[in-house]
């Protein structure tokens, strides 16, 4: 019989303190381009694969963790490679 190691993180683990800051990073790069856009967040997320406003604003203010099918849709609705919403600060 083979033993799994625990994970390094579980439901409820708190989270490492870098994980947040790089959802805010994440989240500021967005409504950057957005805002270059002249985009609201309404537009943005009818463009996004038909996510909602409030989606948005969650993403955009690093309250929401993303998953990479959103991102993608983002990317691609904001016209920029995924690299520029994700590199590092």
């Amino acid at each position: 019989m083979i033993k799994v190691g625990r994970a390094l993180t579980g439901p409820s683990d708190p989270l490492p303190d870098w994980v947040p800051t790089r959802r805010r990073a994440i989240g500021a790069s967005i409504r950057t381009a957005r805002l270059r856009r002249n985009l609201t967040q309404e537009a943005l997320a009818e463009r996004a694969g038909g996510l909602n406003r409030k989606t948005i604003s969650r993403i955009e203010n690093g309250m929401m963790s993303l998953i990479l099918d959103h991102l993608l849709h983002i990317a691609d609705a904001l016209g920029v490679p995924l690299s520029v919403l994700v590199r590092d600060p």
